[in-house]
Parts: C-alpha cells; structure tokens; sequence
C-alpha cells in the first residue's frame, strides 16, 4: 500500500464517514472546499459537456441533500468509476465513496427495475452469474455471440454496444487447469522445489490468489502465468472459492449485490490472511476493490486486515523479492512480443503503480517497453459496454490510441481486461499482461 494510500484511508477512518444505516457520507463533504482539481482529472467531464463531474456527484449532491430532500441527480450514471478524482483531491475528500452510494441510491430508488437500463446495467454487473454456462460450451457461446444477428439483438433488446466484440470463452477455465494440476498441494510441492534450487530456506510464503472472473472465464493464461511466476520465487499458491470483486456491482449501483460478493470475499481471505497469507491480484481493479473499496463500504468482520495484507501481484514481487538480480540474466525472444506498449489503468494509478510495469520489463533483454502516457483508456469496465456510452467511451480512449500507434510498440500490455479489450478494440494490437512477459522471461 502506497503511503498516499494509507494516509487516505486513515483520514476516512477519522472522519468516521462510513457509518450508520444507511451510509451517510454528508460528512465528509465538509472537507471539500471547492477547488475542482477532481473535475479537471475526470475524462468523462473532459468529453462529455454535459456531466457535472465528480465535485458535483460527490460533494455537492451530499450538501444539497443535507439541506433538503433532493433526489440524486441521474448523472451519477454517467460516472465511469475511473476513481481518478480520489487520487486528484489534494483534501483526501472519499469522492468515489460517495459516487457508489449515490448511484446505489439511485438505483434502488429512481431507476425502475422493469426498465431495459436497469436489467442491462444488472447483467453486466453479475458477469460472474452468467460466464460459468458460456465456459461450459465455450465454442458454441463464442459462436453465438460472434453473430452479427447476435450483437444486433443484445444492442436493440438490452442496450448493449453491437460495435464491442463479446470477449470470447477460454477452452478450459483457470480453475479446471488448477484442479487438474493438482491444486494447492502441487503449488505447496513446486514452491518448496524451487525454494531448494534458489537456496531459500524460507518457509512462510504463501499466497492467496484473488484471480476474478475474467481470468478464470477468458483469460485463463493471465492466471496460469502468476502461478508459475510465483512459484519460480518459492511462493505457496492457494485458490480459494470467491466471488466477483465488486468492481462492476459498484460502478451500476448494484450494491445489494456487491454486499453479497465482498462479504464472502472477506470471509474467504481473512481466514488465510489469519493463516499467514497475504491476498494477491493480478488485476489491478480487483485490488483496488479489496483494498479501497470494502474498507470504505463495509464493516464486516475482518475487511480491515484483508485489506491490509492485499497486494497487486507486481506490486508484492517488487516488494518482497531482488527482481534485479532475478531477471539479470533473464530474457524473452524478440519475435515473442516486440516493442511493448504499456498503458497504465486508472486503477494501477489510484494506488500508485502506474510506473511499475515500465520500471520492471525494461530489465528484460528482448522487450522495449513504452508508457504511453496518463490517460484513461475509456471504457472503465462495463462504461463502454453501453450503447448509450460507447461513444464518450471512444472518445475518451482516443489520447491512448494515438499515443499507442505512436510508440511503434507490436505488442499492448497492461494489467486490467477491459483496458485490454478498450486497447485491443481501438488499435488491433495484441494485448499481453505484463506477468505474461514475466512468465515467458522466468519459466517458460
């Protein structure tokens, strides 16, 4: 956890913001005084004139609301949960706090559950519901859903934009490679195998994998290739049952939803957290959520020390091992990935890692990496899944395009799936995960 970080999360344990049924944040509204550096940062508010941005959805909307009863404005829909304005607020003011209460707010009480917005918005929130039937016929699904009948039906019926390519189901889920590997004991068995090559006799390094459901259903290798990287450094992995972060629940004010989810994650990893594991994420808006998101929102038994001992799966790596002299000597084919184009995620941004990935793979022989700048690729999740937004979500992305074609990078890289999705849509490239990059340097 970045200092900023900490101090932040401290403040809002200060204030006391986050209590009381329901959450009341009018509080911690006091500590904005108006200064707009968040509007400035929103890349919404930056194409879209239209939306009064993240002072407004925040702050503003919690002091009109003290005052009287005014609804929540149906803006807040338009907020894309980039949560750039958190780490922007030279005040430490909670403002993505706020915008996933108001839109929760909102949901449940001025959005009518009948309508299509409310059904799309609830589909695409609880992804996790629905990949386990497509990972059964992955074929089949990845058929129909690459119809062009198919996309016209999901954009006209459900609002969804026929223009996004429905990402497409893996052959065999993480999870089913795990268990066919031989699960946490293989894991136990290959890190004590190569804790004894290395000379470290070390015997308390262990992890819990926190994978999310796009690794498991689509990008399986993403996974694959965190374990073998981990277990090339000695670590002990274990992957246990979860659910979705919450990240998408949030940000279509599915709260209810996202209650459920976090309360079992919490449950799940603090008991191997109280085990002597540390949580690691290979998606950086899953960390995001376990380590900012759950402490803001909820008071459960245990969510301060899985937030505590959470960790993005570079982030823990850099921490916790010599990467220097571990890839001094390391190296991947020129051929494999070329020159690299990395794009940092907001959510790598908001907890301080955005220059990492860069810092790490230069150190390899046979990659270039280029950071192709600050800006957010757009789609923010399932933003730029809506028809109604894939617009401002392309226009949003446009900044990173550019900026990628300019590189001359061959190969997109970056820790979160639908800034790959956002990346690969809008450039064509190829686009890898940087513990890919790893992998093919350490193991394979």
């Amino acid at each position: 956890m970045s200092e900023k970080q900490s101090d932040r999360r401290d403040a809002a344990e200060l204030r006391d913001v986050f209590t009381g049924e329901p959450l009341d944040l009018r509080p911690g509204s006091d500590d904005c005084y108006k200064c707009s550096t968040c509007d400035t940062e929103c890349p919404v508010a930056e194409v879209d004139d239209e939306f009064p941005g993240p002072k407004f959805q925040g702050p503003e909307q919690w002091r009109l609301k003290r005052k009287e009863d005014h609804d929540i404005d149906d803006s807040i829909m338009s907020c894309s949960n980039c949560m750039r304005c958190d780490s922007a607020c030279p005040s430490d003011v909670p403002l993505s706090g706020m915008h996933n209460t108001a839109r929760g707010e909102y949901v449940e009480e001025e959005m009518s559950k009948f309508s299509r917005e409310y059904v799309r918005n609830r589909i695409l929130a609880n992804y996790g519901r629905l990949a386990p039937l497509g990972a059964k016929f992955p074929r089949l699904a990845n058929f129909v859903m690459g119809l062009s009948v198919t996309k016209i039906a999901y954009e006209k019926l459900l609002g969804i934009a026929g223009e996004r390519e429905f990402p497409a189901f893996a052959e065999q889920t993480f999870t089913d490679w795990w268990e066919e590997r031989g699960g946490n004991a293989a894991s136990k068995e290959r890190a004590q195998q190569a804790r004894a090559g290395r000379d470290d006799d070390s015997d308390d390094k262990r992890v819990a994998y926190f994978h999310g459901d796009y690794s498991n259903f689509n990008t399986p290798e993403v996974a694959k290739s965190m374990v073998r990287v981990y277990e090339e450094f000695g670590y002990e992995v274990v992957v246990p049952e979860q659910r979705c972060s919450g990240t998408p629940m949030f940000a279509n004010g599915m709260l209810d939803d996202a209650e459920r989810a976090a309360k079992f994650n919490i449950e799940t990893f603090a008991a191997l957290v109280e085990q002597g594991y540390d949580v690691i994420c290979s998606c950086t808006s899953c960390s995001m959520a376990l380590r900012q998101e759950y402490p803001e929102l909820y008071s459960f038994d245990g969510t301060a020390k899985v937030a505590a001992n959470t960790f993005e799966a570079l982030e823990y790596l850099r921490v916790n091992e010599d990467l220097d002299d571990a890839l001094a000597d390391s190296s991947v084919p020129e051929s494999e990935f070329g020159t690299l184009a990395y794009h940092a995620p907001c959510h790598a941004r908001n907890q301080g890692l955005d220059g990492q990935a860069v810092e790490l793979l230069s150190a390899l022989d046979g990659t270039d990496p280029v950071d192709v700048g600050d800006s957010c690729s757009g789609i923010s999740g399932t933003y730029g899944w809506k028809e109604e937004k894939y617009d401002t979500s392309m226009k949003i992305g446009e900044e990173m395009f550019d900026h990628m074609e300019e590189s001359g990078g061959e190969t997109g890289v970056t820790e979160c799936p639908t800034c790959a999705m956002q990346m690969n849509h809008g450039t064509g490239y190829d686009i890898r995960h940087p513990l890919e990059v790893l992998d093919a340097a350490l193991v394979s």
